[in-house]
């Protein structure tokens, strides 16, 4: 029994020691450099090495790890590395995270530090964006990269349907897809994804919704019930399809679905994936209701709260914010900056596609930055489906799930 306790004693000093010693996710490396640790999701991860080696060529003393996480993983890892203390130094963090994390206390305040990086302020930002970076009056993150949505359309089909740009408003999305749908069988106006949580928020912000506060959810006003009504019209009245069916680059292609809502990033795959449509397509601004607002995403770098190279991860997420670097990682992954101050580049200003977004970008929302954001939205997407595929009472699937809504926060 005693040799028993001590092996048990022994393993848990270990795992104490393990955890200690890798505290903060960095430390000295055998050459006497500063190393930290840095966590970035996806695709993202993997490009960041290279982009961090050039960060490493400007600072001599500091050593940069990165590791690419999947984002299927990421969540649980971040909470894995609450639990323990045992995170990187510098992490990114999709924006609807941000609360959830910051209210665990797993992110540093940098406020203390905007007087040496004023690059940081929120001034330098689009509006949308300084959203995400504050949670309890602290600055918990600084936008990497930033996205947003906007209409894609093709400009033939629309001239067709005697639109010679792409709809502004409401009334005219609505015409053009009947117009767009009249075509024949199988050919619809406006593809809508119903798995994406953020569609029905920006319809909703559009028609004045404002969100009120984790205190009390407003998911029944008349603001958000009338921007759901218009959403499931589209579905109602067969403009939109409920079924997935073909992949949405060929459908765009065939002209069976002519309009959708998405980012930038659509931009490269249409053009890698439908050349044949060369001068056939277009973005604009969203259609307007009481606005045109749009949704702000994207990803934040912040520090972790335990970290013991605090001056290092500053100074590499200055880097990364710099208008140059954000450039180069524009060309890179195809994302775009998060400062304002690139958007008067040449490469983003002139270009017929990416200004559209610069356009839309002064006029977007966060998604509500509350804790519980996430697990509210995949309930409502659970009541969208009961909408628009099961024909549900719209007036009592919002009161449901308004209360669903409550219930959580509670």
């Amino acid at each position: 029994m005693r040799k028993k306790s001590w092996t048990l004693l022994l393993v848990a000093m270990i795992a104490l020691s393990a955890v200690l010693a890798a505290c903060g996710g960095g430390g000295d490396s055998k050459d006497g450099k500063k190393e930290i640790t840095v966590w970035a999701m996806g695709e993202e991860g993997k490009k960041l090495k290279e982009i961090a080696s050039k960060f490493e060529e400007e600072n001599k003393d500091i050593t940069v790890k990165v590791q690419a996480i999947p984002w299927g993983n990421a969540h649980d890892k971040l909470l894995t590395a609450v639990a323990s203390g045992n995170g990187p130094d510098v992490l990114q963090l999709g924006t609807t995270w941000v609360p959830e994390f910051a209210d665990a206390g797993a992110l540093l305040d940098l406020e203390p530090y905007l007087e040496d990086y004023p690059e940081f302020k929120p001034e330098n930002f689009f509006e949308g964006s300084v959203t995400s970076m504050k949670y309890d009056d602290k600055i918990v993150g600084v936008p990497w990269y930033i996205d947003t949505r906007v209409l894609y359309y093709r400009t033939d089909l629309l001239k067709e349907a005697g639109y010679d740009k792409a709809p502004a408003t409401w009334d005219e999305l609505k015409d053009a897809a009947e117009k767009l749908n009249a075509r024949g069988d199988d050919m619809y106006g406006l593809d809508i994804d119903r798995n994406d949580q953020i569609t029905p928020f920006i319809f909703a912000w559009q028609n004045g919704y404002e969100f009120e506060g984790k205190d009390k959810m407003n998911f029944d006003s008349p603001e958000f019930k009338g921007a759901i009504e218009y959403y499931a019209s589209y579905f109602k009245e067969g403009l939109s399809p409920t079924a997935e069916g073909i992949d949405i680059v060929q459908a765009f292609k065939s002209g069976s679905k002519p309009m959708f809502f998405s980012g930038p990033w659509m931009i490269n795959i249409i053009n890698d994936q439908a050349p044949d449509l060369k001068d056939k397509w277009a973005v604009a601004e969203m259609p307007k209701k009481e606005t045109n607002t749009s949704s702000m995403g994207g990803s934040n770098l912040s520090i972790f709260h335990n970290s013991e190279n605090v001056d290092e991860s500053l100074k590499f997420i200055s880097y990364m914010n710099e208008v140059d670097t954000q450039m180069e990682w524009l060309e890179m992954s195809n994302t775009l900056p998060s400062r304002t101050e690139a958007w008067e580049e040449p490469k983003l200003k002139e270009d017929p596609l990416l200004s559209v977004f610069g356009k839309q970008l002064e006029n977007t929302k966060a998604s509500p930055q509350i804790k519980e954001f996430e697990k509210i939205a995949q309930e409502f997407l659970s009541s969208i489906e009961r909408i628009t595929v099961g024909g549900a009472d719209i007036d009592k699937e919002l009161e449901q799930f308004n209360k669903k809504a409550n219930d959580i926060v509670e």
